[in-house]
């Protein structure tokens, strides 16, 4: 156990030590509860100090289960103790996470769930202290509405979800998406090939990607129409520019005696793009295409706020921000972050198969 684990230890034990005196204080059943939480919770910081079942599944356990009696005794308020239970719950949780990444000697496929476990239950964390706070703190829903409000809206709604996420997400952002990145990998190669286009259209590329969403979305609207297909067109132009750029710089980023040595085998121009450019371009064809994964998402729903059917993630939250349904507004906003999150995910996977020499990829499978 290094020194820092022992310090995030004994800081949660303290914490639950706090938790204890201010829950002796207090009258009622949330006392009691608190007491006992309190002291499991003071007893599993403090007990590395003596040495005692150091393992990192204790440490979990006694953070979930702390976080679940603080949701039992909320009840429209927060008691006094459960500012430094909050707390204590938090380190703890902490030293497991730090444990578990620290371990040694562990299997490739235990290490594999270690590695997603840890940011899931790091935003679960965060659903946690967002709940207990506008909960305990009573935020008026107009404000910040709690995640539990949030998740029964969803579930009451899918249906119309569903049709904003297909309008949104599958016609407009993917639709442009891939015109907008298939188009801008093309003309990489155009430029990379004749460097007169080099000079021309780069500087055009640069302008377009400066001009601002507000501007160009009301122009799509009239040029192709109220449906998505005015949306596709704006995720076009946000996507155009960062797969240009990226492309063209992965392109170049070959060294000069890797081309020589293929030119010496009467390599062609194709050849060498396919042996050897594409696949050192690879990382960087990767990185727009990420970026643009929650661009394309971002530029949909902005420009829906400028005409759209009655149907979409943008047309929703516009209209249910007036009616001052946030619950809606915050179930839009989950199904977006979660199309996002997935699309992000889904590419970077696909990046670490296509780019498993890269030293990046190595690096991450030791």
């Amino acid at each position: 156990m290094t020194g820092f684990q022992r310090t995030i230890a004994t800081l949660g034990g303290l914490s639950g030590v706090l938790a204890l005196v201010l829950a002796v204080a207090d009258a009622g059943e949330a006392g009691v509860l608190m007491i006992a939480g309190s002291i499991l919770l003071a007893a599993a910081g403090l007990r590395h100090h003596l040495g005692l079942m150091p393992e990192a599944r204790i440490d979990l356990a006694a953070s979930i289960a702390g976080m679940i009696l603080l949701l039992t005794v909320l009840d429209g308020e927060m008691p006094s103790a459960s500012w430094p239970f909050l707390v204590g719950c938090w380190l703890i949780g902490w030293l497991a996470v730090e444990k578990s990444l620290a371990a040694r000697g562990l299997s490739q496929t235990y290490s594999t769930v270690i590695s997603l476990a840890v940011p899931v239950f790091f935003g679960a964390w965060i659903i946690f202290v967002w709940e207990v706070l506008t909960v305990g703190l009573q935020v008026p829903t107009v404000l910040l509405p709690p995640p539990s409000m949030i998740a029964v809206r969803f579930a009451a709604s899918t249906s119309i979800l569903w049709a904003d996420f297909q309008q949104t997400v599958i016609k407009a952002a993917l639709s442009g998406y891939i015109m907008g990145c298939g188009s801008a990998f093309v003309i990489a190669i155009l430029i990379d090939r004749v460097p007169f286009l080099q000079r021309g259209l780069l500087p055009v590329g640069n302008f377009i990607s400066a001009l601002p969403i507000v501007g160009i979305a009301p122009i799509m609207v009239m040029w192709f129409g109220f449906d998505w297909q005015s949306k596709a067109a704006v995720v076009v132009v946000m996507t155009f520019f960062p797969m240009l750029v990226n492309t063209v710089a992965g392109l170049q980023a070959t060294q000069a005696m890797e081309r020589d040595l293929l030119r010496t085998y009467a390599s062609s121009y194709f050849q060498l793009l396919i042996k050897l450019r594409l696949p050192t371009a690879a990382p960087f064809i990767f990185n727009a295409l990420k970026i643009n994964s929650t661009l394309a998402l971002i530029g949909a729903i902005v420009a829906e706020f400028f005409g759209t059917p009655i149907v979409g993630l943008g047309f929703r939250i516009s209209t249910e921000v007036g009616r001052m349904n946030v619950d809606m507004v915050w179930a839009e906003i989950v199904v977006a972050a979660l199309a996002g999150s997935l699309s992000y995910g889904l590419l970077s996977l696909l990046e670490r198969q296509v780019t498993f020499w890269h030293p990046s990829n190595r690096r991450k499978t030791r």
